[in-house]
C-alpha cells in the first residue's frame, strides 16, 4: 500500500502503539533482542494505507512480544527514503521497515542507480496483507462497465485520461498494464497521493482514476465514484459486486499492492523466525482480520520464505512493464 490518504479519524482508530509492560514469553526471553524499543519506520506519511496498517499491526504485536513497538514516518521518494533508511540500520532487530510493492519492486527497478538493492539488502519477515487497486470513473462518464469503458476509449483515443497517485505507484503501473492490455490510448494525470487524486474524480476534473481500494473505498460506498472494477485476480470481500479486470473483460489482468514487514540484510535467524510466527498470529486475530478486511485488505500472515519469494516475482513482473513504458521519469 502506497500512501493514499484515509481519514482522521480511521488514522486514530488504529493508534500509536504504547509501551506494554507485558513480561517476554520465553521463547522470546532466549532471544537476543536488541535493547529498548523497536522502531517501524513507515516509509510514507502519516495518514495513508500504509500507516493505518502499520499502527494496527505495531500495536497487536507489542502485546504479543512485551516490547514496545515506535513507528516512524519517514516519508518522500516513493517510499525509497524510508527504505533505504532501513537498509542501513543495524542488523539487531531494533529497526523494521514496512515494505511495499513500491518499496521493494517498482522503486529499484525505476530509479538508476537504486539506493539499495531489494533482495540483498533486505531480510524478509512476512507478508501482513494484499490490497487490490481498483478502476473508477466519475459519474459523468457513461461506461458501466470495463467493456463500455474500452469501447468509448477506442471510440476516442486521446480524448480521455486517468489520475493516480503519482508516477511509479502501484496505481499507476496498473493503469499503464490497462493500457497496454485492453489496446486504448489514455494519457497518465500523476498526482501527489491518492486524496487529490480522488478529489479531482469526485469533482470531474479527471474521468478515469485508479486507486488503491483501501482508500477509494469509502468514496465507492458514498456513490462519488463508480468502481467498474478490481485489479486481482479474486474479488475483493469488501466489494463481492465489483468485477475482477479479468472478469470484466481483460484477461490475464492482474495487480496489487501489499504491506509486509522487513529487517535489514543480516538480522539473526531466531529473531527472524519468531518474529513471523508471532505476525502470523497477530494476522489470525479475529479483531485484526475484521479491521484489514474494513480496511479493503486481505489479511496473509506468511513465513519468511513466501515473502522472499513474492519479492522476487514482482522484480519479474514489473521489470519489463516499466521498460516497455521508458522509465518512470519522477519531478
Amino acid at each position: 500500500m502506497t500512501g493514499t490518504t484515509l481519514s482522521r479519524r480511521e488514522l486514530l482508530k488504529c493508534g500509536a502503539a504504547a509501551a506494554l509492560s507485558t513480561p517476554l514469553s520465553g521463547a522470546w526471553a532466549q532471544t537476543a533482542l536488541p535493547k529498548g524499543p523497536i522502531t517501524l519506520i513507515v516509509p510514507f506519511a502519516a495518514g495513508g494505507a500504509t500507516d493505518v496498517v502499520s499502527r494496527l499491526i505495531a500495536q497487536k504485536l507489542s502485546e504479543r512480544i512485551g516490547r514496545t513497538i515506535v513507528v516512524e514516518n519517514a516519508g518522500g521518494g516513493g517510499g525509497s527514503i524510508g527504505a533505504t533508511k532501513v537498509a542501513k540500520a543495524p542488523a539487531d532487530g531494533s529497526t523494521l521497515l514496512m515494505g511495499t510493492v513500491a518499496t521493494h519492486a517498482i522503486n529499484p527497478l525505476s530509479m538508476s542507480p537504486s539506493p539499495y538493492d531489494p533482495v540483498r539488502d533486505f531480510t524478509p519477515i512476512s507478508l501482513i496483507a494484499k490490497v487490490p487497486n481498483v478502476l473508477l470513473v466519475g459519474n459523468s462518464v457513461k461506461a458501466q462497465s470495463v467493456r463500455e469503458l474500452i469501447a468509448l476509449l477506442k471510440a476516442q483515443p486521446g480524448k480521455f485520461s486517468y489520475g493516480s497517485s503519482g508516477v511509479g505507484t502501484p496505481p499507476h503501473l496498473s493503469g499503464e498494464l490497462f493500457k497496454s492490455m485492453a489496446g486504448v490510448d489514455i494519457a497518465h494525470i500523476p498526482y501527489k497521493g491518492g486524496g487529490p487524486a480522488m478529489t479531482d474524480l469526485v469533482g470531474g476534473q479527471i474521468p478515469i482514476l485508479f486507486d488503491v481500494l483501501t482508500g477509494a473505498a469509502s468514496h465507492i460506498r458514498a456513490g462519488s465514484a463508480r468502481a467498474l472494477a478490481v485489479t486481482t485476480d479474486k474479488r475483493s470481500p469488501s466489494f463481492p459486486d465489483v468485477p475482477t479486470m479479468a472478469e470484466a473483460g481483460v484477461p490475464g489482468y492482474e495487480t496489487y499492492t501489499w504491506n509486509a514487514l522487513f529487517g535489514p540484510a543480516g538480522v539473526p535467524r531466531p529473531f527472524v523466525e519468531q518474529l513471523s510466527r508471532e505476525l502470523q498470529k497477530v494476522v489470525a486475530e479475529p479483531e485484526v482480520q475484521a479491521r484489514l478486511k474494513e480496511l479493503s485488505a486481505n489479511p496473509v500472515g506468511s513465513t519468511p520464505e513466501a515473502l522472499a519469494a513474492l519479492v522476487k516475482a514482482e522484480l519479474e513482473k514489473w521489470g519489463p512493464v516499466i521498460k516497455a513504458i521508458g522509465g518512470l521519469k519522477r519531478d
